[in-house]
């Protein structure tokens, strides 16, 4: 199914509305759809968020991340140990999932307003992941922080490209990450951060990942 083209019971479900005021506002051309051949009204994800907006229902739909909620998605059991601890301290809600196909079960059980996003992990890997998440009209509000030990521009500008919303690359300092996540949950904008360039001067001590 394409997560980019919902149809009149997916976009009621999304907007917490019954399919007959969905029906409503597409006979009057408030929701812009298109008909099938086979006489089944489609709507484009970005037309519904619009749609949505105008009439102040945005911040209403039904999937709502929870921004004190984290998931960590690493297939590294002591950066999970880690995150989590550095994380619980700071009062966020955290889960964890190891491979990607975990990860797409948790957000959408855990709902969380931020993942941690590992790049290379058993199966799917967190470029397809990432893609998944940002293309799902239920989750594509969910911010994406990815880590990974695997610094190049092209695996930067690859996962930047998939949707993701800020890229850190391992070991990173404790106070780092924590900056990130803050002004990603806050809709501020967030630096790509990798092991080169004179900012990434560090103490080994408080270095994790």
């Amino acid at each position: 199914m394409n997560k980019n083209i919902l149809s009149i019971p997916q976009a009621a479900e999304f907007c917490s509305l019954s399919r007959g005021t969905i029906w409503k506002y597409v006979k009057t051309g408030e929701l812009k759809a298109s008909l099938t051949p086979g006489r089944q009204y489609r709507i484009l994800n970005k037309d519904l968020e619009l749609f949505m907006r105008e009439k102040g229902m945005y911040p209403f739909a039904k999937y709502q991340p929870a921004s004190k909620k984290i998931l960590i998605v690493d297939d590294d059991s002591q950066i999970q140990k880690v995150l989590t601890n550095v994380l619980s301290a700071q009062k966020y809600e955290t889960a964890v999932a190891s491979d990607g196909f975990e990860a797409g079960v948790k957000v959408t059980e855990f709902k969380p307003g931020l993942i941690i996003l590992d790049l290379f992990m058993p199966g799917m890997d967190g470029f397809e992941v990432c893609k998944r998440i940002k293309e799902n009209p239920l989750s594509s509000q969910t911010k994406i922080l990815a880590i990974t030990g695997y610094d190049t521009e092209e695996n930067k500008d690859r996962i930047m490209e998939a949707g993701a919303d800020g890229y850190m690359a391992k070991p990173f300092l404790k106070d780092e990450i924590l900056q990130q996540i803050e002004a990603l949950l806050n809709n501020k904008k967030s630096l790509t951060i990798s092991q080169k360039g004179e900012n990434k001067q560090r103490a080994t001590s408080n270095e994790f990942g």
